[in-house]
């Protein structure tokens, strides 16, 4: 492996000795962090207009430029998110559950770091900043493989952020930003077993299923997301409309996006009639069943639109008979990501809330709530759609693991 062995085992030896620094010291390097990315913001800035330089002249989607792109707010916010991180309390010793036995054996569970995470992603620079973060708070090491359409940003970044584990007297390999994100790096990160615990990707479909596909190490996915909202018949109209719209329109490159809208036929005429035009005029590209083909703007949808993840001004839109009917079609098509519901009746959001099988379910919102800083992490490593070890936005704690503590005075089992 050569110089990418020096990586493996770098990162696994600072694992061993960043999981017993304590809470004060890691909080001091994540104040340190977000102090130097305030101070470099002109260096961030320089360096991610090669990368949008480079995907304009390579006629990337204009959701991928939007995710690439860096400014002073975006900024502002990852110093925020690494604030909110530091802020948090250490979930690193904290005890799940104690309990002394009959024969005196004092027995407690309690968390502890992973070791050593490896991170895929794609596009969005922040990604560096937030994993960093999440990694320092929860006492784990890092390796951060971006792709090649951020590689100045991410390491811009990572420099920033090496910088200030240097001035910190910590082990340098604790954030590992991966220098040439080719594919034969990804695969011998796939295999370094025994060095590198866990795989987190998140990107594309095609990324998500090499990674499983090919990976030795324990894997948690951060797949697409296929969102939906349904309109129950007992929505308010004007509440409806902000949230179907948002849920679509506010940034329809990212994973808690709306893809497709289900309205209750009952409601549909009033609702749609209004709601279309709307959408029209946001320039959003219409698709749906027969019953929606009757609105204005509404084009066939094929049987690969249900499943499809836009990650665009594109929406597909089905008219249903009841409340059933649209979970029927959610648990079918979604990705077990983000769901919505706006309705008025108490019962049916119970159902929904029930039935829906999803890492985020809402009642009377938008789905583009499910973020890490909204939920009050600070950030998130990713949004989980899987059940195991964690579901949904995947925070500090979530980065830890449990093992089990024992106090005796001398027992010996008969």
């Amino acid at each position: 492996m050569g110089c990418d062995m020096d990586i493996f085992l770098g990162a696994k030896n600072a694992s061993r000795e960043f999981s017993s620094v304590g809470s004060n010291k890691k909080d001091e390097l994540l104040m340190k962090i977000s102090e130097l990315i305030d101070k470099q913001r002109k260096f961030i800035l320089t360096e991610n207009a090669k990368d949008i330089d480079y995907a304009v002249k390579n006629s990337l989607k204009e959701s991928l430029l939007d995710r690439l792109l860096l400014n002073e707010k975006r900024i502002d916010s990852m110093i925020n998110g690494v604030m909110e991180i530091q802020k948090q309390d250490d979930p690193v010793g904290s005890i799940e559950m104690g309990t002394t036995r009959p024969n005196g054996l004092i027995i407690e569970k309690i968390r502890v770091p992973l070791g050593v995470v490896g991170i895929i992603y794609e596009s969005r620079p922040n990604v560096t900043v937030d994993a960093a973060a999440l990694c320092i708070k929860s006492g784990n090491v890092c390796i951060l493989r971006g792709g090649k359409e951020a590689v100045h940003s991410n390491l811009a970044l990572g420099k920033i952020i090496k910088d200030a584990i240097i001035s910190a007297n910590l082990n340098e390999y604790i954030v590992n930003v991966v220098e040439d994100p080719n594919r034969e790096f990804l695969n011998k990160m796939l295999k370094a077993k025994g060095f590198v615990d866990l795989i987190i990707p998140r990107g594309g479909e095609s990324l998500i299923s090499y990674v499983t596909e090919h990976s030795l190490i324990p894997v948690i996915k951060h797949d697409k997301g296929v969102c939906h909202v349904y309109i129950d018949n007992f929505a308010l109209k004007d509440m409806a409309i902000n949230i179907a719209l948002n849920a679509k329109v506010s940034r329809p490159g990212v994973c808690n996006a709306m893809e497709t809208l289900l309205v209750h036929h009952a409601v549909a005429n009033e609702f749609l009639t209004e709601m279309v035009e709307i959408y029209h005029n946001n320039s959003v590209e219409l698709v749906g069943c027969k019953r929606a083909q009757k609105f204005n703007h509404v084009k066939p949808a094929t049987e690969d639109d249900w499943y499809t993840e836009y990650l665009s001004l594109k929406l597909s839109i089905k008219v249903v008979d009841s409340l059933y009917e649209a979970i029927d079609h959610i648990n079918k098509y979604g990705s077990g990501h983000s769901e919505a519901i706006v309705t008025e009746n108490y019962s049916n959001a119970m159902e929904f809330l029930k039935r829906v099988d999803a890492a985020a379910v809402y009642v009377n919102a938008s789905t583009r709530f499910t973020d890490g800083g909204e939920f009050g992490l600070g950030a998130e490593v990713g949004i989980s759609t899987q059940k195991l070890h964690c579901r949904g936005p995947m925070g500090v704690k979530d980065l830890t693991t449990t093992k089990y503590i024992i106090f005796g005075n001398g027992q010996v089992r008969v």
